[in-house]
Formats: C-alpha cells, sequence, structure tokens
C-alpha cells in the first residue's frame, strides 16, 4: 500500500484511468455509431422488401422471393399495434427460433409482415464490439506504461533532489544535483520567446520544473557554501588578527603596578584572549581540516585525569572500565568545556560517570534549554529575545570536536532536574 502512495503510481494511476475513461466513451459512441449505421441498412432492406410485398398483393400476384405473410403469427405485438393505426414500421424479433427483422404495413385490414434473417448483423455487430473493447484495452495499455515510464523518471528525479537537500541539511554543502542541462528536442523551428535555464546557460523550448527545482536548490546550495566560507574565513582572519596585539596586550599590563586595577585588566584582556581562542578552534574545526590522532585509551583513567586537570570540583565514578578508540588531547577538551559550562550554568554537585564506553555529565542545576535539546549548541549566548538565545563557544567546540572523533553528544535534562550530557566512544581495532 505505501508504494502504491508514492508518486510515481499515483501518476500511473491516474493516466490509466483517464485513459480508461476516454476510451469508454469513445467505445460508448463508435458502438452507437456503427449499430445505428449497420441496424439502418438492414431496416432499409427489410422497408424495401415490404414495399416490395405490398406492391405485389395489390395486383394479387404472388411474392415468392421475399418472406412474407398476412399476419404471421411470430409478428411482434407492438409491431402488429402500429400496423393496426395504419403505420408501417419494423424491429427486430424471431421467427422460426431465428433472430430476424421484421417489417410490417396494413393490407385490408390485415398486417402483411416481411421478415430478413437477423443473425448475421448481430454476429458483425458483437465483432464491431470486440474490436472496440480490445482497441481499448490496448490504448489502456500502452498510455499505461507510458505514464508509468514517465512518472518513474519523474519520481526518481524528486528523490534525487530529495536526498541532495537532506544531504545539504545535515550539513554536506557540497552535495549537488546536477541534471544536465538540455535544451530539448530540436524541431527545427525557432521560437520567438525561448525559455532561458535559470543559471543563464543556453535557451530551452520547453519547460522542465523538475530541473528547475534541482538547478534552484544547486545555486541555493552554492550561495549558501560561499555565505558560509565567507564567514569561517572571516572568522579566522579576525581571531587571527586579535592574536598578536591581545599577546602584546597581556604582557603589556603584565608591567602594570600591582593593585585592582591591573587585576581588572588581567582579567578582561584574558577573557577576551580565550575567546579569540575559542573563535580560531571553531574556525579550524569548521574547515574540516581537523584530523583525529587515535589511540587505545583506557577511559576510566582518562576522565579522571582530564576532570584533574581542569581543577573543577567534580565527582568521578566508574563504574565499568573500557578501552576506548579516540584522540586524548581532543577529549580533554571536551570534557573540559562540559565541565566549565556546568559550573558556570548549573549548580553543584556535578558528577561524571563512566559506564564502558559511554561518559555522563550531569549537574543540579535548571537544565538545558528546550531548543538546545531540539536543535543542538548555538554559538552565542545573547539576551536579546529578537536575535535569539545562542549556548556559548564551549558547548559548539563540544559538539566540533566530537564531530572529529565520530561522537554524537546526547543533550538532556534529567528527570529529577539538571543538565545531562551523554558522550559514547567508538570502540574498535586501530588499522594501518
Amino acid at each position: 500500500m505505501r508504494a502504491l502512495s508514492s508518486l510515481r503510481w499515483k501518476i500511473a494511476l491516474t493516466t490509466t484511468t483517464v485513459c480508461c475513461l476516454v476510451a469508454a466513451a469513445l467505445g460508448i459512441l463508435v458502438h452507437n455509431v456503427v449499430a445505428r449505421q449497420v441496424v439502418g441498412e438492414v431496416r432499409k432492406e427489410a422497408a424495401r422488401d415490404l414495399d416490395h410485398a405490398l406492391g405485389h398483393y395489390e395486383y394479387g400476384t404472388a411474392h415468392g422471393d421475399v418472406n412474407a405473410a398476412l399476419d404471421p403469427p411470430g409478428l411482434p405485438a407492438p409491431l402488429r399495434a402500429l400496423v393496426a393505426r395504419g403505420r408501417t414500421g419494423s424491429m427486430v424479433g424471431s421467427h422460426g427460433g431465428e433472430p430476424v427483422m421484421w417489417a410490417a404495413g396494413p393490407a385490408d385490414r390485415s398486417a402483411l409482415a416481411v421478415w430478413i434473417p437477423y443473425g448475421n448483423t448481430r454476429e458483425r455487430l458483437r465483432d464491431i464490439d470486440t474490436a472496440i473493447l480490445a482497441s481499448a484495452a490496448l490504448a489502456a495499455g500502452v498510455v499505461a506504461l507510458a505514464g508509468l515510464f514517465l512518472a518513474d523518471r519523474i519520481s526518481r528525479r524528486l528523490a534525487t533532489t530529495a536526498a541532495v537537500a537532506r544531504r545539504i541539511s545535515a550539513g554536506d554543502l557540497d552535495a549537488r544535483v546536477d541534471f544536465p542541462a538540455d535544451a530539448g528536442p530540436d524541431t527545427g523551428a525557432e521560437e520567438d520567446h525561448p525559455d532561458p535555464d535559470p543559471d543563464g546557460r543556453r535557451p530551452r523550448r520547453y519547460r522542465d520544473e523538475v530541473r528547475d527545482v534541482a538547478h534552484a536548490l544547486d545555486s541555493m546550495a552554492a550561495s549558501l557554501q560561499q555565505r558560509l566560507e565567507a564567514e569561517k574565513r572571516f572568522t579566522a582572519d579576525v581571531a587571527h588578527e586579535l592574536r598578536t596585539p591581545l599577546t602584546g596586550s597581556l604582557a603589556a599590563a603584565a608591567l602594570l603596578p600591582e593593585g585592582r586595577p591591573k587585576e581588572m585588566i588581567n582579567d578582561r584582556l584574558r577573557a577576551l584572549h580565550r575567546l579569540t581562542e575559542d573563535l580560531l578552534e571553531i574556525s579550524r574545526l569548521d574547515s574540516g581540516v581537523e584530523r583525529a590522532d587515535l589511540s587505545r585509551v583506557e577511559l576510566g583513567r582518562a576522565v579522571e585525569r582530564a576532570v584533574t586537570a581542569t581543577r573543577l570540583p567534580a565527582e568521578v565514578r566508574v563504574v565499568r572500565d573500557a578501552v576506548v578508540l579516540t584522540d586524548r588531547r581532543r577529549l580533554d577538551r571536551i570534557l573540559a568545556n562540559l565541565l566549565v559550562n556546568a559550573h558556570k550554568h548549573g549548580r553543584p554537585p556535578v558528577e561524571v560517570t563512566v559506564e564502558g564506553p559511554v561518559v555522563v555529565i550531569r549537574d543540579h542545576g535548571p537544565g538545558y534549554p528546550a531548543e538546545l535539546i531540539e536543535q543542538g549548541p548555538k554559538r552565542f549566548r545573547t539576551g536579546d529575545p529578537g536575535r535569539g538565545r545562542g549556548h556559548g563557544l564551549g558547548l559548539t567546540i563540544v559538539a566540533g570536536q566530537a564531530a572529529v572523533l565520530e561522537i554524537t553528544p546526547v543533550f538532556a535534562n534529567a528527570p529529577d532536574g539538571g543538565a545531562l550530557t551523554t558522550l559514547r566512544l567508538p570502540v574498535g581495532r586501530l588499522t594501518g
């Protein structure tokens, strides 16, 4: 049933249904026209025989060359009643168990009737109906196959376009449909206003809406990719240009006399320096040049050392240790950012649990906002509702580094309150 609901079968069934309806209408029309013509010829022949028999009856001569009789017993009652009113007529009936065409007229208060065989005519009409039905079935079959073929082409192209759209939405901005530009069949006739391709290539002689959608999707992906690349370059350039003066400013601030002003300046400069380093890290992650230096690591001990290195209070519980394939430096970065986020936006106690290849970081604060759980982390946090709310660079770096390590972080809220982040690390053997 699911296959029959696809666009391919809908188009094929629609074209077949329309073809059958048209064939039925044309078949009925042809049947009526041919039947009227064939039966009319038989009626004319019966009428000529009746005129011949009436002429012989008036002159009292024999009419042995036609089948005629006065008030024959097989004459249909409607025709007998018509003759009784002084009129002549004809109709199909039977005589001696065989189908005949009757024709009768008044003759001295009696009905003079003639009859001619009608069996061949009935067979002829039946053959015509069979030919009409066969032609209609053949036409319906051909149209159904043609409709299925065309619908299959349209469906496949739409499915390809949809698959590319899903790849683009998943982050693969290099994905393209790349349908070939077809100028259409050359009929030898020139058009006054040819329809140009959306991408400016040579004009084509007919519209292809599916190709137009594909080209629009490709253009959108290319434009989006260019804008994102420009933003990445801008972020990297700004962060790189800020690093040198910030380093100099930190060195100069160290020469200031001790006191509260020096502490405030150093604190702000260090925060700005961390922001610059985070921006540089994000630009590297966005560029896709980061590669993990994988090695086999005992996860429990690695998590304990990473938590200790942050100097932030957190309870580490190793339920079951495991050896995982990961990059120690990047894993430390992920855990450090998650612990900083838990202490900054949550409430203690902060708990880190290792169970096999799974690491769970939990605090007891208000939890993650709903948009973060649904859409993932955004880069910056702002209090302006009109601009939307981000979630800081820390969680963005977590997501980027996790992608390099082929980890999918799951952000959720614990049933009894608090933010809950789950990391499932890959387990496998090194190759090469």
